[in-house]
């Protein structure tokens, strides 16, 4: 894998992350992120609301959440749960691959950064991730025999040569956050967030993979099992980290708020590709 002329910005830093850098790589990998999610994050951090504590940021955050995924479907998730033909809907299996065969590996990265209570409460859900060391229960062997049945290929270079920039950001992202934002309370926001809010998002998958007779549909279905499990145990990352140190809230709404809008641009872009290349 590695980076070709004409490649986008994003598709440059997913490369950069997956492989060695060069001292040029880094210094390219380390200008994208200046130039793109640096400054969203210095944005939002800006325009922060001032918590008076842990609890209160909580509260804001599953307010964001009853907002954003309690409520009724938007056009994109009615669309992959109730219309989506199969074809549409491998489309959009294919450009998510590059996160899905690759699932927390963009996480690790954070572990060392994290005080001990702190970063036992991120590895237990790592942990799971990783199939509690079952390789077939691992969510990235989980996202391969869905694209293996499907009839795509299993190599994830096949879908870096393929997938949207929002997709490739969705990666990106984690990888600032765990690797190098100037703090973890960035991702650890994030992680609540995602863990949180895949509860919901994810079940328009499900739905489709049920309604299509996609039986490797247990990608979805493992996480809409756990992730409420990981959901309280991220939120428990944020409260011992806590305990150790005071924790910036703003980071950590920061994380939240960028992850929210990177995940819904990364859906949006995969669904218009499917709908604009595979009509119904």
């Amino acid at each position: 894998m590695r980076v070709s002329p004409g490649d986008s910005p994003q598709k440059r830093l997913y490369i950069h992350n997956r492989t060695v850098p060069t001292v040029e790589a880094y210094a390219d990998m380390l200008e994208i992120e200046r130039a793109w999610v640096a400054g969203l994050a210095a944005e939002i951090e800006a325009q922060a609301p001032e918590f008076s504590s842990r609890n209160e940021l909580l509260d804001a955050l599953q307010d964001l959440l009853d907002a954003e995924e309690r409520g009724v479907p938007g056009p994109d998730e009615f669309f992959l749960a109730q219309e989506a033909t199969l074809a549409q809907f491998t489309s959009v299996v294919a450009d998510f691959a590059v996160d899905g065969l690759v699932e927390s590996q963009s996480h690790l990265g954070i572990i060392p950064r994290l005080p001990a209570k702190a970063r036992t409460a991120v590895l237990r859900v790592l942990i799971d991730e990783f199939g509690c060391g079952n390789d077939e229960q691992e969510h990235a062997q989980l996202y391969t025999g869905l694209v293996t049945e499907l009839g795509m290929p299993a190599e994830l270079e096949h879908y870096v040569g393929i997938a949207p920039d929002e997709c490739f950001a969705y990666v990106n992202l984690f990888h600032w956050f765990a690797e190098r934002a100037p703090m973890p309370e960035y991702f650890l926001g994030a992680y609540a967030y995602f863990e949180s809010s895949v509860l919901y998002a994810f079940r328009c998958y499900a739905e489709a993979t049920k309604r299509l007779g996609i039986v490797n549909g247990k990608y979805y279905a493992e996480h809409l099992y756990i992730d409420a499990y990981h959901s309280k145990q991220m939120r428990a990352s944020i409260g011992a980290l806590e305990r150790y140190r005071p924790v910036d809230l703003a980071k950590v709404w920061t994380g939240i708020q960028l992850t929210s809008a990177v995940v819904a641009e990364a859906t949006a872009a995969a669904v218009s590709r499917a709908r604009a290349a595979v009509p119904v």
